[in-house]
């Protein structure tokens, strides 16, 4: 069962976001204060839980929550400071937002920027050991893919009302095909796919990498220079675009 309380802290927000890894649209972070006689049964990390478990999660957040808020930064935003900082600026955003302020933080991962005035702990697989970061996650992940949800409306061709903006195969070949929206993020690039041994086809897997994060980091973020334009050309090998089947490794 997830813990509700933290120590002797009377009034801790729970803190996570959803979308970093993705291709296009923006990162969302989520801040939430719950009682510590709130219960709401099913809590858990929003990737474990089905779209229709979280979304009444959500209802149930958003009315027994003391305090909540959703803070969205754009994929210009992480262009300009990268995906590391543009998370934890939308962070700030969401605990800047809270109706009720916080005497403790409890963020979800290990990397935070501290917040002026109120103390803080980063806890790896948060989302699974306290509550409020629990609740967060659900927020942050089912607002984002809402507003991912309306994108598509204006750019069906990349079926984000499905893949949410993340690099499925679908998507990767729609930017090869159709070039990138203002949604997506230039500053990310994807690295060529490891080769199934049993079929010698790339598989569809893919990693985001984005640059200016520390080296021991670099298996998941790294990249190419923000405004760069997109490596795209046209053909297909192996059933993928050239520009993703074909570059060199990272």
């Amino acid at each position: 069962m997830l813990s509700l309380v933290y120590g002797d802290v009377a009034v801790a927000a729970g803190l996570d976001e959803a979308g970093r890894g993705c291709l296009a649209g923006p990162v969302v972070a989520a801040a939430v204060i719950l009682d510590k006689s709130c219960v709401i049964a099913g809590l858990d990390d929003s990737k474990r839980l089905s779209p229709k478990v979280r979304a009444r999660l959500r209802a149930e957040i958003e009315e027994k929550a003391d305090s909540f808020s959703v803070s969205f930064a754009s994929a210009a935003k992480i262009d300009a400071i990268n995906i590391l900082d543009a998370s934890i600026y939308a962070m700030h955003q969401a605990i800047a937002a809270l109706i009720q302020k916080p005497e403790f933080l409890l963020i979800d991962g290990n990397r935070f920027h501290p917040y002026p005035g109120i103390p803080h702990r980063c806890i790896v697989k948060g989302d699974t050991r306290y509550a409020s970061i629990a609740a967060a996650s659900i927020l942050a992940k089912t607002h984002r893919d809402a507003h991912m949800v309306g994108l598509h409306e204006s750019h069906p061709e990349y079926d984000w009302i499905h893949n949410k903006g993340y690099p499925t195969r679908k998507h990767r070949i729609a930017i090869a095909r159709y070039g990138m929206t203002p949604q997506h993020r230039r500053s990310f690039s994807c690295k060529p796919l490891p080769t199934d041994s049993s079929t010698g086809r790339r598989k569809t897997c893919a990693l985001i990498h984005r640059k200016g994060l520390k080296p021991k980091n670099r298996a998941i973020f790294s990249g190419s220079h923000a405004g760069e334009k997109p490596r795209i050309k046209a053909g297909f090998s192996n059933g993928l675009p050239q520009w993703l089947s074909a570059r060199k490794p990272f």
